[in-house]
């Protein structure tokens, strides 16, 4: 029995040293194993960054401030120039019209937000074409700009943010064409397949812009979207001159947009380490509604379990970025996306005393009121042209706008072929394109009515020869 005992005894003494020297060898290595791999979730993935612009001219002002405002947000949140991706025509600082020559400004009392932004895609090379290649990463497709592109890796994280004019199942470029709800979904299902990012999130500010989403958006992309407005409504301009609360006296147009100004906002009164995706959506959609006096339904779509991580994922952690005052739930004022131009031409007018440029702006308030009046009717008469007679087929909520995007893009050619460019204003009327589409009609009836509404009409400089196509 006591030599049993003494056996045992030193068995296990043998043992104690053993792991002893185990444990002390191999130390480093299981911390570094442990080590690695929580770099691996949170320190060895990079956060890219593409914020577009989509519109041009000084009437447009919001959303080139939208888009320097969420650069400001990302850079000092500690994402690198290097991962932030900017497209904006870049004609806004330096126009004439700016009261403050060289600075944007997105809030009554904002800071200069376009202090150091990256000039990556400017002018004629803010299009559809590059928006793509960049987030595919294919450098050999981009043409002008910078060449940057998101050059992500598995683990990476995407977040994209857009703000301009839109319309059923359409995006605004300043250059055409648009971007078409399905040439954008195509291009994030060969973004998922190639397998070069971890998770994206894309915020979206237009009209209409459930749209590009609804009925399209496969849940299993590993992308999360939350769009300003439902599939058939406005969004809205704020901090406009003669509001609540108003732009400061010198600006004659809309300094923000509701939905986006909402998400900044948000993002730089709140700790964003502990804020989730979904607690910034629930606030921004309060917000954007707008107490239901002209406001609109914020949406989201896709991998809706993304929404459960922090903000700080997408866009950095650095808090109270700015003076601004904290975020306002009471109504604001604000105006139609569409007629944000004519109502800063009127602010314009109403200011000057310039007998000369009192009447140019008047000139050009007639003829624009007359185009889109134009454009109103004209959509009008070819709907009651070909369905009148039958009856019409009108998708239900939840279902993708159209079937056969090569035939909305058909029908829309066609229709400026013969009436005249849609412009920012006339997107809204895609929506009847489509549905001309989806009762069967084909190229040549649209062609048909195209030419028996709009024979002899004068398209002026709205003639897409000189403007461009949309699709």
């Amino acid at each position: 029995m006591g030599n049993t005992t003494m056996v045992f005894q030193l068995n296990l003494l043998l043992l104690f040293l053993l792991v002893i020297q185990f444990s002390e060898s191999s130390k480093p290595k299981l911390f570094n194993m442990f080590s690695s791999t929580n770099d691996k979730q949170h320190g060895n993935n990079t956060i890219w960054a593409v914020l577009v612009a989509g519109s041009k001219g000084y009437y447009n002002y919001r959303h080139q401030a939208d888009v320097c405002h969420a650069y400001q947000i990302l850079r000092h949140g500690g994402l690198k120039d290097e991962n932030i991706i900017v497209f904006m025509y870049d004609d806004i600082a330096s126009d004439p019209k700016n009261p403050r020559p060289g600075v944007i400004i997105n809030n009554p009392n904002g800071s200069n937000v376009y202090a150091d932004v990256p000039k990556d895609y400017t002018g004629e090379s803010v299009t559809a074409a590059n928006f793509y290649a960049v987030l595919l990463g294919n450098k050999t497709a981009v043409k002008g700009g910078s060449g940057k592109v998101v050059a992500s890796k598995r683990n990476d994280k995407i977040f994209v943010f857009y703000s301009d004019h839109g319309g059923p199942g359409v995006l605004g470029m300043p250059s055409m064409p648009l971007v078409f709800a399905n040439d954008f979904i195509k291009v994030l299902k060969t973004k998922h397949a190639s397998r070069t990012y971890d998770e994206m999130v894309i915020y979206i500010e237009s009209c209409e812009s459930g749209s590009i989403f609804e009925g399209l958006l496969p849940k299993d992309l590993n992308i999360y979207v939350t769009t300003a407005s439902n599939a058939t409504e406005n969004s809205w301009a704020t901090y406009c001159p003669d509001m609540k609360p108003p732009a400061p006296p010198e600006y004659d147009t809309c300094l923000g947009d509701l939905y986006s100004i909402s998400w900044m906002e948000n993002s730089e009164s709140e700790d964003l380490r502990h804020e989730t995706l979904k607690q910034q959506y629930l606030k921004v959609k309060k917000r954007t509604y707008n107490n239901d006096d002209y406001g609109s339904h914020v949406m989201q779509y896709g991998t809706l379990g993304i929404s459960k991580e922090t903000v700080s994922v997408y866009q950095g952690s650095t808090r109270n970025l700015s003076s601004n005052p904290g975020q306002s739930y009471g109504s604001m004022g604000v105006v139609h996306q569409r007629d944000v131009d004519l109502y800063s031409m009127w602010q314009t007018y109403k200011k000057s005393r310039e007998e000369s440029q009192k009447e140019d702006l008047l000139k050009q308030i007639k003829e624009i009121t007359a185009y889109r009046a134009h454009l109103d009717s004209s959509v009008d008469m070819i709907q009651r042209y070909l369905l009148a007679s039958t009856h019409i087929s009108v998708r239900g909520e939840g279902m993708a706008l159209v079937d056969d995007w090569e035939c909305l893009k058909s029908m829309v050619r066609t229709f400026e072929t013969h009436c005249g460019s849609l412009t920012e204003y006339g997107m809204k009327h895609t929506r009847t394109f489509a549905n001309i589409c989806n009762n069967g009609f084909t190229k040549k009836a649209m062609e048909e009515a195209s030419k028996e509404t709009c024979s002899g009409h004068n398209m002026g400089k709205w003639n897409p020869a000189i403007v461009g196509y949309s699709a």
